[in-house]
């Protein structure tokens, strides 16, 4: 179990910036994960449109307008 996730929350920053991002280390990676749900038979979905309703609404409620410039109050 983590106790200190600060500490580790650092570590895991300085990891991140200290690594250029790796294209086809992340394509592989998302292959293998694609791969771990397929083999099961959770992916593809049977219904790739099941639920888009939910989630646009989702979107629009949990969506925070940008402002640009200076008319943002923000502290």
């Amino acid at each position: 179990m983590i106790r200190n996730t600060e500490e580790l929350e650092e570590f895991e920053g300085g990891y991140h910036r200290s690594e250029p991002p790796d294209f086809f280390r992340n394509l592989r990676i998302f292959e293998a994960l694609w791969g771990e749900g397929i083999a099961p038979g959770v992916l593809p979905p049977n219904d790739p449109l099941e639920g888009l309703e939910t989630k646009i609404h989702l979107s629009g409620v949990i969506n925070v307008p940008m402002h640009s410039g200076n008319d943002c109050d923000c502290a």
